[in-house]
């Protein structure tokens, strides 16, 4: 097989760390719509990013999933989240739909999926149904869709989305599909405070009708573990980036007003600090358990409190900003302002209490003593 050509920039982390401040400049702009994030990820691509996440042989190097690349990966998802949420929870999706390709794409779809990325296609999944679920139903050769996705990220960006859509079986099944046609676009529905510059909406599926290929596995693959749970190390890595920017701008402030010598903010920001530290290390161990060569199912477990650990920890430190640096910390013309807004959006996810429970039960099945879990995971 010939080997595509490699990417430009093989230390994603030092090429990310290095369009950060610009991506960071433009995060306001925007939020309050006056641009979109185009220019955010045309800078992804511009410097090889995009192309990351494809595996080696299709001119990648399997960021966030390649043993060698899921360090890097959690560095950079981090990155970005400390510049703009937004810009990190489109690029997430971008590594999760690349990876569903590769798990689950038959050749032809991963060499034409690949072939996209390598032009500069940013990718997505959509999985949230709207009022009417999409479902899929053969159709001579081909499928056919009906129905439509909400809370899809990045419509007018993504060019290719995975979507998740029930069989005539009642299964869960993953198509690859066309996402650039604007009339299928809806973004009237994303009235939110927070990650309003995500371009989120509603994507209309009805009528597409594609070659079988599109079809990623078999029925309910989409929650296949250590897959489906196990990548929320990703979301809580992009996460962490915003706590780290959220704490950064309390320093700054206090720094600012001569304050950060008083005892009582001092231990404040030192709190915030930890907090960082100790999200960062859950979020690392987690990815590098659940993206490790033959990682059992239950390994999920680790990325599903890692992200329930960072959320703990961004809940906890924004109490101690608001109180570090009061009122005027909520003036829209004030850098915490937006991070505070974006970051309580982003930790929002689907039944946190149902995924605490089953992580507990899988915890308390286990043998031997509690502090030797990790290291046997």
């Amino acid at each position: 097989m010939k080997l595509a050509s490699p990417v430009a920039h093989r230390d994603f982390v030092a090429s990310v760390r290095a369009i950060a401040p610009r991506i960071a400049a433009r995060a306001t702009a925007a939020d309050q719509g006056e641009m979109t994030l185009a220019a955010d990820i045309d800078d992804l691509r511009i410097n090889g990013v995009l192309r990351a996440p494809l595996s080696a042989v299709a001119g990648g190097v399997g960021l966030c999933w390649h043993p060698s690349a899921v360090a890097d990966g959690v560095d950079v998802l981090r990155l970005l989240g400390r510049a703009n949420l937004a810009v990190a929870r489109l690029f997430e999706g971008h590594v999760n739909a690349v990876k569903l390709v590769k798990l689950y794409g038959a050749p032809t779809t991963q060499a034409r999926v690949a072939q996209a990325v390598r032009a500069g296609a940013l990718m997505g999944v959509w999985g949230a149904d709207g009022a009417r679920p999409v479902t899929v139903r053969a159709r001579g050769d081909r499928f056919v869709l009906d129905g439509a996705k909400r809370f899809a990220s990045g419509l007018g960006l993504v060019s290719i989305a995975v979507l998740s859509a029930a069989d005539a079986d009642g299964a869960s099944r993953l198509i690859v599909v066309p996402a650039d046609d604007p009339a299928r676009a809806d973004t009237a529905t994303w009235r939110v405070s927070g990650m309003r510059a995500t371009a989120s909406g509603d994507f209309d599926a009805t009528g597409l009708a594609l070659h079988h290929d599109a079809l990623l596995g078999g029925p309910d693959d989409f929650h296949r573990e250590p897959h489906f749970h196990g990548g929320v190390w990703r979301y809580a890595a992009a996460q962490l980036g915003g706590l780290e920017a959220l704490v950064e701008a309390m320093r700054v402030d206090l720094a600012a007003s001569g304050r950060l010598a008083d005892p009582h903010q001092a231990a404040r920001f030192a709190r915030g600090a930890m907090a960082c530290e100790t999200a960062r290390l859950w979020v690392r161990e987690a990815a590098m358990t659940v993206e490790a060569p033959g990682a059992s199912p239950d390994s999920a477990t680790r990325s599903v409190l890692a992200r329930l650990a960072v959320e703990r920890a961004a809940i906890e430190t924004m109490t101690e900003v608001d109180r570090a640096l009061g009122a005027a910390s909520y003036f829209t013309d004030h850098p915490v302002e937006r991070l505070r807004r974006d970051l309580s959006f982003y930790l929002r996810q689907a039944a946190p209490d149902r995924a605490l429970h089953v992580a507990s039960e899988m915890l308390a099945a286990r043998s031997g003593p509690v502090g030797d879990f990790w290291a046997a995971s």
